[in-house]
């Protein structure tokens, strides 16, 4: 599983959602999901602008757990619903 480290990167450069956001061009709705990990996707040049402007790397914000499981698939999973 992929983790979103944004919210790490952002206090360490004191700065706040609303303000990466308008920096990047992207709403900060977007910017959000992003942040609390619910993306499913990222464009290279979001990563882009959002590394120079948080003055890090793409490893400083993304990380991976290969033991985590997302809470999508735990969530739908037989035993968490008796409907299966």
């Amino acid at each position: 599983m992929i983790i979103i480290n944004l919210d790490v990167m952002l206090a360490k450069r004191k700065m706040t959602l609303s303000e990466l956001s308008d920096k990047v061009g992207i709403t900060l709705s977007n910017m959000s999901i992003l942040k609390t990990g619910k993306a499913r996707a990222i464009r290279i040049s979001t990563l882009n602008a959002i590394c120079r402007i948080l003055d890090c790397t793409p490893n400083d914000i993304l990380e991976y757990r290969p033991d985590a499981v997302p809470e999508s698939i735990s969530e739908s999973s037989p035993e968490n619903n008796p409907q299966y």
